[in-house]
């Protein structure tokens, strides 16, 4: 009689789990190895990124020191759709030094600081065309952001950016933005009517 072979639970991590890994985002857990290297035995997470096409073998012992985590709670998930509803928050210096902050922000894992990435590198459509470095980023923290409230919520990731979407479109900034320009073609309308 072949016995269900259960998932391996190694410091609070266990195979088929999906983690964040700062670095590369969310991630699954499909094994655990051992190996020799440099006459060591060494534990290792065995991760794969489907997404990227990437598997990382990380050493047990590292795993917490370089931030690898689990998923988001759902608490975690509401606040960071509710960060992206807020006013982006661009600070007045060089956009070399804001970019490497942001870059900094999405590789540390957070789904909140991510989330601050989103909101703050949002481009409505009626706002100036972003920068090609600037766009590069937004999608790389929506990537991120979408991948985990994906994992956390179980949905598509074209439904978890459709969430994200629809969040940033609630801000109350952005709501008014749209509600000027409803009014401004309709000022228009009238001004081509009394021309006429």
């Amino acid at each position: 009689m072949a016995t269900a072979k259960k998932p391996a639970v190694r410091n609070g991590f266990k195979t088929n789990e999906h983690i964040v890994y700062p670095a590369h985002g969310v991630g699954q857990i499909v094994a655990v190895e051992e190996q020799e290297i440099a006459g060591m035995k060494l534990e290792l997470y065995v991760i794969v990124f489907e997404k990227d096409k990437m598997t990382l073998r990380v050493p047990m012992a590292k795993a917490e020191q370089v931030g690898m985590r689990k998923l988001a709670e759902d608490d975690t998930v509401d606040k960071a759709l509710e960060i992206i509803k807020g006013r982006a928050r661009v600070k007045r210096t060089m956009w070399s030094r804001r970019a490497q902050e942001y870059e900094a922000k999405i590789n540390s894992g957070d789904l909140v600081a991510i989330s601050e990435v989103v909101r703050d590198l949002h481009r409505a459509s009626s706002q100036p065309e972003q920068s090609y470095s600037e766009r590069q980023l937004y999608e790389a923290a929506l990537d991120r952001m979408a991948r985990e409230i994906s994992a956390v919520s179980r949905i598509t990731e074209t439904e978890a950016i459709r969430r994200i979407e629809d969040s940033l479109n609630k801000s109350p900034k952005r709501i008014a933005a749209r509600g000027d320009a409803a009014e401004d073609v309709a000022d228009e309308g009238e001004d081509e009517a009394e021309a006429a």
